[in-house]
């Protein structure tokens, strides 16, 4: 069933962001010293024939979304080659609806196809895994809700609703096995927040290259009046919550990193920890150890540890560990095994008991993950992907909207502050953290309500534009 205010694709152009990090970020067993951003511009033509354009920004993480052996050249080649390709599919994509609907059915029916035909194509080389084409698809389909709201003229949240969807969340979810959840004539809306809060708690990130104290200071550290030890981020931005980044094979590394950014916390008034191990670890064991000994020797910080996030390999079909001995001791919360819904339901049943969702998975995968988890009793994250420039509003937004277990994570005034200046301007208070939270009072109007008009930044020129119906 159609409805008046559906929308169709029918242009996109796709710019390339380059930006280098203050301080390098590691991820696993590498580091981030750059990323390349891609920022779509996507227009959408509704059933009386106007038109609007809507905007999505996703850092191309070639670190998180594609761990591997490989160059990181060739894989950041591959991700840029592929949102090239998208820029071609998604205006041909004959598909009219609400952008959850057309996000959707982009995935299921094209994305796929799509990256089978690339990786056939690199003649043997490792393939792209599917994360990193869903990185890849974000920013396409931040930019269609945008749209979306745009050309309604309304907060594209106020969407997720029977008013404007044709289809119910039982179109696309399926319950656990077993549980008296049904997803019949139930949309987003009913597990969304609203009135979305004005503040947020704002999670600080420790990095694996960090320096906490003063001995470990190298003299290369830069000097352009941003903090660098952790105290001094913590004075100067009011923070209370600290997502600790952890190796996953080293125990005794891992422990004291944890109680000494904990021991740091308790000393400058921070309250809450998490424990990030990044896809390293292997055995339940290792984790359960580490929890034990800190709950025996440093129980204050045991207290403080609020949630245990992704130790274990992302490819939870490969990898069918019980983790139920972990979520047993702390909630325990899957990142980057969440993809969808599907994997989540796998994840709940193998013991995972909480959603760390991002946006660079998609919008539109956010909102059925988040929908999914929620029926089913299971708690929620919004993480970061150290989102600077546009792609930090759709961020917030979505944490803002879908009752967070506690705010959102919010790194990229870590690792490139100047990046997003000329956006800071008009959204100052989710650029820079003050008194420990972000603030989105300046967030309004139609989409993702970004104020682009206001926003003054001179992009590049597109590196692909396609229109396919004049």
């Amino acid at each position: 069933m159609s409805k008046s205010t559906d929308a169709r694709p029918v242009a996109a152009a796709l710019y390339l962001l380059p930006i280098a990090t203050r301080v390098p970020l590691k991820f696993g067993a590498e580091t981030l010293t750059s990323v390349t951003c891609a920022r779509v511009g996507l227009t959408v033509e509704g059933m009386d024939s106007r038109r609007a354009e809507g905007w999505g920004e996703t850092p191309l993480s070639v670190q998180w979304a594609w761990p591997s052996a490989l160059p990181h050249e060739e894989r950041h080649r591959a991700l840029v080659d592929f949102c090239m390709e998208q820029a071609e599919a998604w205006p041909r994509f004959e598909a009219a609806g609400h952008p959850l609907e057309v996000g959707h059915d982009f995935q299921k029916q094209r994305l796929a196809d799509l990256l089978e035909a690339f990786n056939a194509r690199r003649r043997g080389s490792e393939p792209m895994p599917w994360l990193a084409a869903l990185v890849s698809c974000s920013a396409f389909d931040l930019a269609l809700h945008d749209a979306f709201g745009k050309l309604n003229g309304l907060p594209v949240y106020e969407t997720y609703n029977g008013r404007y969807m044709s289809r119910d969340l039982a179109s696309y979810l399926t319950p656990a096995e077993g549980s008296e959840v049904s997803f019949a004539g139930k949309y987003p809306e009913e597990f969304l927040a609203f009135p979305r809060p004005r503040e947020l708690p704002a999670w600080h990130l420790v990095g694996g290259k960090d320096p906490l104290a003063s001995a470990e200071l190298t003299g290369g550290e830069p000097r352009d009046g941003y903090p660098v030890l952790l105290s001094d981020w913590i004075r100067r931005d009011g923070l209370r919550c600290l997502k600790v980044k952890l190796r996953g094979d080293d125990a005794a590394w891992d422990y004291g990193r944890l109680v000494s950014a904990g021991r740091i916390a308790v000393e400058e008034g921070a309250r809450w920890l998490s424990a990030d191990f990044n896809c390293t670890v292997t055995d339940p064991a290792y984790v359960n150890a580490i929890l034990d000994r800190l709950l025996e020797e440093e129980p204050r910080l045991h207290g403080m540890l609020l949630y245990v996030e992704q130790p274990f390999p992302y490819d939870l079909e490969r990898f069918r560990i019980d983790v139920r001995s972990v979520s047993a001791r702390k909630p325990l919360f899957m990142d980057e095994s969440a993809h969808d819904w599907q994997r989540i339901r796998l994840g709940r049943s193998l013991g995972w008991t909480g959603v760390a969702l991002k946006t660079c998975k998609t919008q539109t995968g956010a909102l059925l993950s988040l929908s999914w988890a929620k029926a089913h009793g299971m708690t929620l994250m919004v993480q970061d992907l150290t989102n600077p420039m546009l792609a930090q509003i759709p961020h917030v937004l979505l944490a803002a909207h879908a009752g967070t277990i506690m705010g959102v994570e919010t790194n990229a005034m870590q690792f490139y502050p100047e990046a997003s200046a000329p956006e800071a301007k008009i959204h100052p208070g989710i650029y820079r953290r003050r008194g420990g939270k972000v603030d989105l009072s300046s967030i309004r109007g139609p989409g993702f309500g970004y104020r682009l008009e206001e926003i003054e930044r001179e992009l590049p020129a597109p590196v692909k534009r396609v229109a396919t119906r004049a």
